[in-house]
């Protein structure tokens, strides 16, 4: 019996032997790792989609809008904790502000899509389009309901509180943001976007300007006593105005981003920021806790940077921010925040590496910056696109990917600073260009529509006629190149990280179950939130997961040397040691009574 089990030992070993010293190989790629294991380099702690306008009810919970997870969030303020949410299920669409009425049913606006909902805790819903861009919303106090729009339009509206009703235009020029009503007829607001804080008569349709000269006035709101509070989302300051003298009263500093803030029964003060998805309570000593721990609002491009003391760094674009993070302990390095000023950071929505700069693009403001980060700032601004999805360098130039008007123009344009060419459009097959990766004068893009991968230069010479690389692919959007020439590429649709050989054509997937890929609010880019890849000189890749609020880092399994594999195996036959003594092979075995038995051959 002992002479048949080694037998069968020896005669698996060395099928085993044979295999370990065999070169590996994948994708016809000997060089190339065929297995990956994911891990999350990053959770961010914050509410996914971040934080916007909010609102309490009796029992003082919380009711925190958020635009880019479309969701409504009610949550327990001392804990932070989530007890119920309301998105698109239940009829909820990209909110930005809300109120609640006497009965606990929410209204909240929509401005990308110009609309207002009321949604009841029986979970009827109904909506009603007011105008695009409609931002903030409050009752008066007699039960009258208005709201304005903001930012890239204006307009203030009267409203059925049924929704029914047409909406009622008191002036086609105000442009509010949070607002709160001290009387029947008088709400104070802010105007981010004219710097200034407004007392307006809404029967009269008198707006005065109370306050001038403030960078980026993002809401006002009256406590019990009638004091009136304010935050700048410009500088993150939190402030009282004297209706007296008019004067600002500052009470603390918090982080750039201020979006709204509120008061609850008991008078405790509290602030949202959409730059950190933070809640942040001003308690009476002007001390400060988090209701709501910051972090990000949704991780969407992403790029991978050797330093110059030897480390990495991997840089996010975060809409509102753009985060440096060290490679080896995820540990946060810099932090430029868009302060919604001009001449600076611009929601960044894609990054990519431009020699010590980045090139970024903004789906918010439409436009291209190269960034410098060390001194946060633009060296150079590109504006006039319409629906901008990516942008990267490519030579001498700037490759930039747009959607065009209404979505139906989609264009590759090369930019500098004296010319703008367009090297491929509809004619040529694009429907919605989403990612660019470049490598030796050759240029592929991931078209998010039509699921395929399409090389559109080639030695440097944009081709007539693309040549599809891959096709079949689900939602493709960021793409970027590993160390043995493969696209790697984040498929949006199946939420999974794609890998495709040129040579051979072949598309395999390394990993599954990412939590990215959510669907956009109608109206806005199809691509929505883009999910970006990056991968650094060891083939550790990185990807963005804007659903789960994370970073991903998929790392390629090092193969296990032929040694290791080889006593891994002995090992699983309880087999201790195995070695050449005078020319003979010997196996020692493990028995139950701790003797041992050697066998020769």
């Amino acid at each position: 019996m002992p002479k048949l089990h080694y037998a069968l030992t020896l005669a698996a070993c060395t099928t085993l032997i044979t295999g370990c010293f065999s070169s590996s190989s994948d994708d016809n790629n000997s060089e190339a790792p065929s297995k990956y294991k994911k891990t999350v380099f990053i959770q961010s702690p914050s509410i996914p989609g971040g934080s916007n306008g909010f609102t309490f009810d009796a029992q003082d919970q919380l009711y925190l809008t958020s635009i880019f997870s479309r969701t409504i969030y009610v949550i327990d303020r001392e804990t932070g904790k989530i007890k119920k949410t309301f998105s698109t299920e239940s009829g909820v669409e990209g909110p930005d502000d809300i109120v609640l009425d006497a009965d606990n049913t929410m209204y909240w606006t929509s401005p990308f899509s110009g609309e207002i909902g009321k949604t009841t805790q029986n979970g009827e819903t109904i909506t009603q389009f007011v105008a695009p861009f409609v931002n903030p919303i409050a009752f008066s106090n007699d039960g009258r309901l208005f709201t304005c729009a903001d930012a890239f339009a204006s307009g203030f509206y009267e409203l059925d509180p049924n929704l029914v009703a047409t909406p009622r235009l008191i002036d086609p020029n105000f442009k509010l943001n949070g607002m709160d009503f001290i009387s029947n007829n008088v709400l104070y607001s802010a105007s981010p976007t004219l710097g200034k804080i407004f007392r307006v008569g809404v029967d009269q349709a008198i707006e005065t300007a109370i306050v001038e000269g403030v960078d980026v006035p993002a809401g006002v709101k009256f406590n019990s006593k009638g004091e009136l509070f304010g935050g700048n989302a410009g500088n993150g300051r939190v402030y009282r105005v004297n209706l007296q003298t008019n004067e600002l009263e500052t009470l603390v500093f918090l982080e750039i981003g201020i979006d709204n803030i509120e008061f609850d029964s008991q008078d405790r003060l509290f602030v949202s920021n959409s730059h950190d998805g933070s809640i942040i309570e001003v308690l009476p000593d002007n001390s400060l806790r988090e209701a709501v721990p910051p972090g990000f609002v949704t991780p969407s491009g992403i790029a991978v940077k050797p330093r110059s003391d030897g480390g990495t760094s991997v840089f996010l674009a975060d809409v509102f921010a753009l985060i440096e993070f060290d490679a080896t302990t995820g540990k946060e390095l810099s932090h430029a925040r868009d302060d919604l000023l001009p001449g600076k950071l611009q929601g960044p929505s894609t990054v990519a590496i431009d020699g010590d700069n980045f090139i970024l693009t903004s789906f918010i403001f439409t436009n291209v910056q190269v960034w410098d980060h060390t001194n946060k700032e633009p060296v150079a601004e590109y504006e006039g696109f319409a629906g901008v999805v990516n942008a990267i360098r490519f030579q001498e130039d700037i490759v930039v990917a747009e959607l065009g008007a209404d979505f139906k123009a989609p264009r590759l344009i090369l930019v500098n600073d004296n010319k703008r060419q367009v090297i491929a459009d509809a004619s040529q097959g694009l429907v919605t260009p989403a990612g660019l990766v470049a490598k030796d004068g050759h240029l592929w893009i991931s078209d998010w529509s039509t699921g395929k991968i399409l090389q559109v230069v080639s030695d440097g010479i944009p081709l007539v006629t693309p040549i599809t690389a891959a096709t079949g692919l689900d939602k493709p959007e960021g793409l970027a190149v590993d160390s043995a020439g493969r696209i790697l590429i984040v498929e949006s649709g199946k939420g999974q990280l794609s890998r495709l050989d040129l040579i051979t054509g072949k598309v395999k997937v390394i990993a599954k179950k990412l939590g990215l890929g959510r669907e956009g609010i109608p109206g806005m880019l199809p691509t929505f939130m883009f999910n970006g890849v990056a991968v650094d000189e060891q083939d550790v890749i990185y990807v963005t997961g804007e659903i789960d609020n994370v970073i991903y880092r998929i790392k390629p399994k090092k193969e296990r040397s032929s040694l290791v594999s080889f006593l891994k195996f002995l090992d699983k036959l309880s087999v201790k040691s195995w070695w050449t003594r005078d020319g003979r092979t010997e196996l020692v075995r493990n028995l139950p009574d701790g003797d041992q038995m050697g066998q020769s051959n």
